[in-house]
């Protein structure tokens, strides 16, 4: 007779042992770290969902409002500077900001605090920028705690994966001329 093997449900991460706090809404599996494929992916859905959703109520409760200037550069340099240039360092300097933050807080309370410092630092560029943009903040550095036990550059590069499909998108629609 041929033995069989329940598997226990995976657990979190490690990076998550001090609890989730308000972040326990969010879809369990971004606080999985066995598959960097599928969290890229459930990342991914995750931030374009929300950002959308986001941006048509900020759209709709504002019309008119300009988005950022973005310069008069040449459709490849915009499109390689928004999906490319951006989102890696970006995210490097999002991991420096959560590595700070995680000295004095709790993983959830550290991904609150990343997501409104980059939603404050987007509303510079464009007030209603930030609006939206704390939304995909707060996917990408709850996928950077979940990693980051994993390895620095191993988190960076799922989170940096999630970034580039999260502005690749809004690129094509401005090199595009929507």
């Amino acid at each position: 007779m041929a033995a069989t093997r329940i598997e226990s449900a995976p657990t979190f991460s490690s990076g998550w042992r001090r609890g989730r706090g308000p972040l326990a809404v969010l879809p369990p599996l971004l606080f999985h770290d066995r598959r960097p494929w599928l969290a890229i992916l459930i990342g991914w859905v995750l931030t374009i969902v929300g950002s959308m959703l986001i941006s048509y109520v900020v759209a709709y409760l504002v019309p008119n409002n300009p988005g950022p200037d973005l310069g008069d550069a040449s459709a490849p340099v915009k499109l390689f500077l928004i999906a490319g240039f951006s989102p890696v360092v970006e995210t490097l300097i999002m991991a420096g900001i959560l590595a700070v933050l995680l000295r004095f807080l709790a993983g959830w309370q550290a991904v609150i605090a990343s997501a409104a410092i980059w939603g404050v630092l987007h509303s510079l560029a464009s007030p209603l920028w930030g609006a939206v943009i704390w939304w995909p903040f707060l996917i990408f550095s709850t996928l950077y705690v979940t990693w980051r036990p994993h390895g620095f550059w191993k988190a960076v590069g799922i989170v940096a994966a999630v970034h580039v499909l999260q502005n690749l998108f809004p690129a094509i629609l401005i090199v595009m001329g929507y």
